[in-house]
């Protein structure tokens, strides 16, 4: 019987993550309370498992060509397939659209960007501010998945709202940062 090695749980991590969109999509699109709780836990570990795959990868030297290659991927295509089926839903509407637009737009320019640079460079440093964007739309992103389902805090589609507005001003930012320095 194979064991599995710490080495190999940021892969698995990487794994869960991508395994977990398609599971959460299809927990959105009825517009059900409990499917959206259901929708809104499975997005939360997912998040949360980007967070520990870096670090154990980072902490233990077990970084991965695997790793290096879908870890990004899973995140930006966590990100992009939330923010387009809260769109579909309009459960992200209105003006509110733009900046979603604006994430999405970035998130596939900076990663074409980044398979660009790579046949010349290894990569593209990630920033802190970078790091605290997708934080923010991670969480943005979870209020509004759950919207005004959760009734013992109000304005939680608003703050959620507020927040994809102030991650899309930090996405054109650290965007405009990332071509600037590397093309």
């Amino acid at each position: 019987m194979n064991k599995i090695r710490l080495s190999d749980i940021p892969n698995f991590l990487t794994l869960f993550r991508i395994f977990s969109i398609p599971i959460i999509i299809l927990c959105l699109l009825p517009q059900n309370v409990i499917f959206n709780w259901f929708a809104l836990i499975l997005y939360f570990f997912a998040c949360i498992s980007d967070f520990f795959d870096g670090f154990i990868a980072r902490r233990y030297n077990y970084e991965s060509k695997f790793g290096k290659l879908f870890d990004p991927i899973a995140d930006k295509v966590l990100v992009i397939s939330v923010i387009f089926i809260l769109v579909v839903i309009e459960k992200i509407n209105g003006l509110y659209v733009f900046p979603a637009l604006i994430i999405i737009i970035r998130e596939i320019m900076v990663s074409g960007l980044r398979e660009f640079i790579s046949k010349t460079k290894t990569h593209i440093n990630v920033t802190y501010l970078s790091k605290f964007k997708t934080t923010i739309q991670m969480f943005s992103l979870g209020f509004i998945i759950i919207g005004n389902d959760f009734e013992y805090l109000k304005f939680t589609h608003e703050i959620g709202e507020i927040g994809l507005l102030i991650s899309s001003i930090i996405t054109i930012y650290t965007g405009y940062i990332y071509f600037k320095e590397n093309y």
